[in-house]
């Protein structure tokens, strides 16, 4: 049957109604239902699931690039053994959380932090695996969290491929914590954890950052020129004093090398665009500023090698769906600018 992309899409359909498969599609978007350190909301473990639901009812017709579904899009199926490392490591993670200031004198409490530690690093090399054997097969990667700590495998990854890369990375918060709450692998030490651990990221452009500790501050003045901060509040000044959003874009842009991987928490928008995630902070991007600087990332001749959305949790009431559907949408542009990015489909 010839797909149809004006037409309904049918239950039980691929990512956004496409029928790809694997093989067929040039961007395969990696599920991590992750949430084990989340250390004040929850649900982000749920938000690949959601996010797979809501992308049926996404129009594919893109205003910024031509045909996206056309190189194909596919997401693969979540893997249960994450499924079960995650309860496991909740579990553990709570009694850790519950007894902060303890754990280091309690050796019960300090077995579960291993425990918890370990099972992030059998996360870390499953993404990786998974990415390392996407990446072989030609393929671009979205890896969809699941809390911001997933993409540390698929950094891993693409480190093998890329000897010098840069990350473009939107969120409220820095995430640069060491080992946060005892737990190294916590998605509040994703970039901590990249800057330290991974020398193949060249440069670190954090974009929206509104939420850190002064512990984090001195740390990523400690990297000199290696990261870049635009925090939101000083974005904000500059343009309640005139300054266009154009020109900060492209203030941005220059400050990242030639290939970029594109890490982007949900909590780096506006919370009323995504009210349900972990951590929710006032402030933040709106989602055309956010899109529009992911268009100029491309349109300046850089090539995204790959990204990351995470923190994307859906709401307890069942009748509702708008994270998930700002989630979708979301990732549909960032696979799309991606795709426009490497020269599989055209831009407008």
């Amino acid at each position: 049957m010839t797909f149809d992309p004006d037409s309904a899409s049918r239950p039980g359909s691929g990512i956004f109604g496409l029928p790809n498969n694997e093989i067929s599609a040039a961007l395969v978007f990696l599920p991590v239902p992750w949430e084990v350190t989340t250390s004040y909301g929850g649900g982000t473990s749920e938000g690949p699931g959601a996010i797979l639901k809501a992308s049926r009812q996404v129009d594919l017709f893109d205003h910024d690039v031509l045909r996206p579904y056309d190189a194909g899009l596919f997401m693969l199926e979540e893997d249960r053994g994450v499924r079960k490392w995650n309860q496991e490591g909740k579990r553990l993670a709570q009694t850790v959380v519950d007894s902060i200031g303890r754990a280091s004198a309690d050796k019960p409490l300090d077995n579960a932090l291993q425990k918890v530690n370990a099972l992030g690093e059998k996360l870390n090399q499953f993404v990786f695996s998974e990415s390392e054997r996407l990446l072989k097969s030609k393929k671009l990667i979205g890896i969809v969290g699941g809390d911001h700590s997933v993409p540390f495998g698929a950094f891993q990854a693409i480190a093998g491929i890329h000897s010098s890369f840069g990350v473009l990375h939107f969120d409220a918060h820095s995430d640069t914590r060491k080992a946060y709450e005892g737990f190294k692998w916590s998605h509040a030490s994703i970039m901590y954890n990249v800057l330290e651990e991974i020398p193949q990221v060249k440069r670190l452009v954090q974009v929206g950052i509104r939420d850190y500790c002064e512990e984090e501050f001195e740390f990523l003045r400690s990297q000199k020129e290696r990261v870049k901060v635009f925090h939101d509040s000083l974005i904000k000044q500059r343009l309640f004093e005139g300054a266009g959003w154009k020109k900060i874009c492209h203030e941005i842009v220059e400050s990242l090398p030639k290939e970029v991987w594109i890490s982007f928490d949900i909590d780096g928008l506006d919370p009323r665009l995504c009210p349900n995630t972990g951590t929710p902070v006032p402030g933040g991007l709106d989602f055309s500023e956010a899109t529009y600087l992911i268009g100029c990332v491309v349109r300046s001749g850089k090539k995204i090698v790959g990204f990351d959305l995470s923190e994307v949790a859906p709401p307890q009431a069942k009748d509702s769906e708008w994270d998930a559907n700002v989630g979708a949408r979301l990732l549909y542009k960032l696979a799309g600018w991606t795709l426009a990015s490497q020269g599989k489909c055209e831009i407008r």
